[in-house]
């Protein structure tokens, strides 16, 4: 264990500090598995059709007691999943920074995760409350160790190489994610030339995501050291630790500005993702085989645009490489609304453009709120950011299907969504970052 104090870099100079970089991005290369193959492509259709599966002549499961269609069970389990992860979040992330150590608890979240995701191999038949119990701990569990791991940015890496860090770490993941992505396709869809039938190709292939996770989640947990921590108190329960964080942050106004523009900006951009396929499918018309090659052109061109933008971040800073992702974002939507029905091409052209903005902009939303964080409080405030980035999205799925209720059309309810770039623009671009970050007690980068 190392005895550094919060930021300080490792003593043994800047070759220990690359190394612990470079473990760093594995967890992203390692978890972005569950979030592509898992939650994004394979889970939701066949948890669906195993409560289907389980249901009665009405179509419900009664897990509990409790009458719930079939077809919303997915939707409920993921939901819960981010109650117990609100709740669980500011307590773990409170303990990290009281104590110092954070690795057994990324250790504990990381594998937790994992378990529950390779047991997904054994969700077959009607087991759909084993499904739903597995997606809860999963999901919970890697909200928590995503936590913790962006709580390690500010201290591997000084405040000029937090952008490119930030950004090698999302390109490891999207990177990471089609990878396995194109191998589970071809299980998938060649699963008879191999002599399985559909249900066990899906279950292989969400059991190698938990393999996967828990194979590479060794080498950031073997590079990443331990720091003795500033802070002192006790971590609270649950609620009363969130509460504590919020005022807390309250003492820190510009930082609680900077996360509320994110949280809107980023509403809209889990928004775009959730519902893309929609669109794509009841508005457009377009098969599955188009969708997930859709999937895997923003995956792949997700790490150009994370590389691409965390450089044109080191020109003209993150802030402003952000504004212009927000822009970029609003221009793909509009472009969207007029994409015509059955032309599977320019739905890959609009792929392309959420590719190539995703990644960026995530990856230096995470660095610049970094900077804005108090030392010796990382992991609490990045308990906050991460609920705002899984737990808080839920405005803008409101917006979509709202809309489309009112207007009977995704055009307009995908449109709806470009309110959300143009607000979290105008919020951002409010936050004057550099005296934020002196408030915050950090030191200011020649570029932010």
């Amino acid at each position: 264990m190392g005895t550094d104090t919060v930021r300080t870099p490792p003593d043994d100079g800047a070759a220990d500090l690359r190394r612990e970089q470079r473990g760093w991005y594995f967890y992203d290369w390692a978890c972005s598995v569950y979030s592509t193959s898992v939650l994004t492509v394979f889970l939701g259709p066949y948890l669906t059709s195993v409560a289907e599966s389980a249901a009665d002549a009405d179509g419900y499961v009664h897990p509990l007691g409790i009458p719930v269609r079939a077809g919303s069970f997915f939707a409920y389990s993921v939901s819960l999943s981010v109650i117990v992860a609100v709740l669980v979040m500011p307590l773990v992330g409170a303990a990290a920074d009281r104590t110092g150590r954070k690795k057994p608890l990324l250790a504990a979240a990381a594998y937790l995760g994992a378990t529950a995701t390779t047991a997904m191999f054994f969700l077959d038949g009607d087991r759909y409350l084993l499904g739903g119990a597995l997606l809860v701990v999963a999901n919970a569990a890697q909200s928590v160790a995503m936590m913790l791991y962006n709580s390690y940015l500010p201290q591997i890496a000084p405040p000029e190489q937090r952008d490119a860090v930030s950004s090698r770490g999302w390109a490891f993941g999207y990177a990471s994610g089609s990878l396995v992505l194109v191998v589970n396709l071809v299980l998938y869809t060649g699963h008879e030339s191999f002599g399985i039938s559909e249900s066990t190709a899906v279950r292989i292939c969400l059991a190698s995501a938990g393999l996967w996770w828990g194979a590479f989640a060794l080498i950031p947990l073997r590079r990443l050291r331990d720091r003795r921590s500033a802070a002192r108190g006790a971590a609270l329960p649950g609620f009363r630790q969130l509460a504590a964080t919020v005022r807390d942050m309250r003492r820190h106004p510009l930082t609680l500005a900077f996360l509320l523009a994110y949280l809107v900006y980023n509403d809209g951009v889990q928004t775009v993702i959730s519902q893309a396929s929609v669109y794509g499918s009841k508005e457009l018309g377009l098969g599955q085989s188009t969708l997930i090659g859709a999937i895997l052109l923003v995956q792949v061109l997700a790490v150009a645009g994370a590389l691409t933008m965390g450089r044109l971040a080191r020109t003209y800073g993150a802030k402003r490489t952000i504004l212009g992702s927000l822009v970029a974002w609003t221009m793909t939507l509009a472009a969207g609304y007029f994409l015509p029905a059955g032309a599977p091409v320019w739905f890959f052209v609009l792929a392309a453009g959420i590719g190539l903005v995703l990644g960026g902009s995530q990856a230096l939303s995470r660095s610049l709120f970094s900077h804005l964080v108090p030392p010796g409080k990382e992991a609490e405030y990045f308990s906050a950011y991460e609920m705002s980035d899984r737990g808080m999205s839920w405005l803008g799925p409101l917006l979509f299907g709202l809309t489309y209720q009112l207007t009977g059309s995704y055009r307009d309810a995908i449109i709806s969504l470009v309110g959300f770039f143009v607000i979290g623009f105008v919020l951002l671009a409010r936050v004057p970052v550099g005296r934020a970050i002196r408030e915050a007690g950090n030191p200011v980068p020649d570029r932010i």
